[in-house]
């Protein structure tokens, strides 16, 4: 787990890891424009990738090396550019990553900051530049690439260029529809969450201490943090909880708020400008057998209307589904989150989705059936399946969207690679010794060019 941490802190997220262990005598490596490579910068990505993927290649460090090199000559173009990134847009993504890191931790600040030997601002301070370069190189590279585009031809062509025998075969894959709905809780449950809450509100009020009450009580995962959910800019929690937490003066506590997590009571710790620490307490009421039967019912009455041709299944994913669940405003199909695109190859599908649809034909709707999302609350959903494939060797038919997606990864390889030969040329740029031994990093040695 402790390499898992460091792995998202550095590769995910900020460059530099915080994993080596080892004294390193740093140096400058590397010199491109006004850039620099530094030796721990190389060992430390090293050491990241040894603990991932055990023994690595002899030239992982000269593979390193170079692209760093390419990253810092993307950021020096992106300064020679005047490409300017706000430093409220590195905070947010600094706060975005450190909150992933904490979701490992059960959002436990405290393990956070035993585990790094720091605060979790300190942590911030120490990575701050790395991740505002990390920015600006993805900016600057993204600005390159922002003109590469692919015709119909190009694709034919590239896929032309693949020899037979190297085609790859594509396993069967499935696209599949969804409608989906939540249950709604009764009005008894609701009232009884309500009052357990302002009786909660009471006792603090009464002197109760609201991190004691929210380890108790509350059911996020914050509660092991006596609710705290540390420092946060406007926009990042949903509107219902967002309003009420500005409206609040330091050590104020709101009355009962309902969002569509639950129920919560939410206490100001402190304010700047557009951003407040809050600490909460949220309580989910709870479903009933009767609120479940009466969820299933409903979509059972939606298939109903579907196989007897009643509506389109477009039709009703807009009239029944949630809209916060994505397929909404994709009419409905499903998209496969490691592609980008709606098809799935069986191992790809939630293990309920693939057992209610492992023996539908083509065309055909599911009875409803129950199923969690990430944070645990229930749900019911119906779901069609809406193409099948066999496995095959790939085509420009049956897999154009794939080979596309290919062909202009292709020429974006090749694209940047001569953008930066181009750059290379009148840029200047010093490589230590340590690496002349790398073949790899012959593109770089270009003849002498003072800053």
């Amino acid at each position: 787990m402790k390499i898992l941490y460091s792995f998202i802190l550095s590769m995910l997220i900020l460059g530099p890891s915080c994993l080596a262990q080892r004294e390193i005598i740093d140096k400058v490596v590397a010199t491109i424009g006004g850039e620099l490579v530094l030796l721990s910068e190389v060992e430390e990505q090293h050491a990241l990738m040894e603990a991932q993927s055990g023994v690595l290649p002899a030239d992982a460090r000269c593979n390193i090396m170079d692209q760093l090199m390419a990253s810092k000559l993307l950021v020096n173009q992106a300064k020679l550019d005047s490409i300017e990134i706000s430093d409220e847009e590195v905070e947010a993504q600094l706060d975005a990553r450190i909150e992933r890191i904490l979701g490992f931790m059960n959002n436990d600040v405290t393990q956070f900051e035993t585990y790094y030997g720091q605060t979790i601002n300190e942590v911030k301070a120490q990575f701050r530049e790395d991740l505002k370069s990390q920015i600006l190189a993805d900016r600057m590279r993204s600005q390159v690439m922002a003109s590469v585009t692919v015709t119909p031809s190009e694709v034919k062509q590239f896929f032309s260029s693949i020899p037979l025998d190297s085609l790859p075969y594509f396993n069967s894959e499935v696209e599949v529809g969804e409608i989906v709905y939540k249950p709604e809780v009764n009005k008894e449950e609701r009232q009884k969450t309500i009052e357990k809450l302002e009786s909660i509100r009471q006792r603090i009020i009464d002197g109760e201490d609201f991190a004691e009450l929210a380890a108790k009580y509350s059911d996020d995962g914050s509660a092991r943090a006596g609710g705290d959910l540390g420092w946060a800019k406007r926009g990042k929690y949903v509107p219902e909880f967002e309003a009420a937490a500005f409206k609040l003066e330091k050590e104020e506590i709101s009355p009962v708020v309902e969002s569509e997590f639950g129920f919560h009571l939410i206490q100001m710790l402190e304010r700047r400008g557009n951003s407040i620490h809050v600490r909460h307490i949220l309580i989910k009421p709870e479903l009933t057998d009767a609120d479940l039967e009466k969820a299933k019912a409903h979509l059972d009455s939606v298939r109903q209307l579907l196989t007897t041709d009643s509506l389109t299944f477009s039709q009703a994913v807009k009239l029944y589904s949630n809209e916060d669940v994505q397929s909404y405003n994709n009419d409905g199909r499903m998209v496969n989150p490691a592609t980008g695109n709606t098809f799935f190859e069986i191992g790809d599908l939630d293990p309920d989705i693939y057992f209610t649809i492992d023996t539908m034909e083509i065309g055909a709707i599911s009875q409803p059936f129950q199923f969690r999302d990430q944070v645990g609350d229930v749900y019911f959903r119906i779901v069609k399946l809406q193409s099948r494939t066999k496995p095959h060797k790939a085509n420009l038919k049956q897999d154009y969207s794939k080979i596309q997606k290919a062909a202009i990864e292709s020429k974006k390889s090749e694209y940047i690679s001569n953008w930066i030969k181009d750059k290379v040329e009148a840029t200047y740029i010093d490589i230590d010794a340590l690496y002349s031994a790398c073949p790899v990093l012959d593109k770089w040695k270009v003849k002498d060019i003072r800053p």
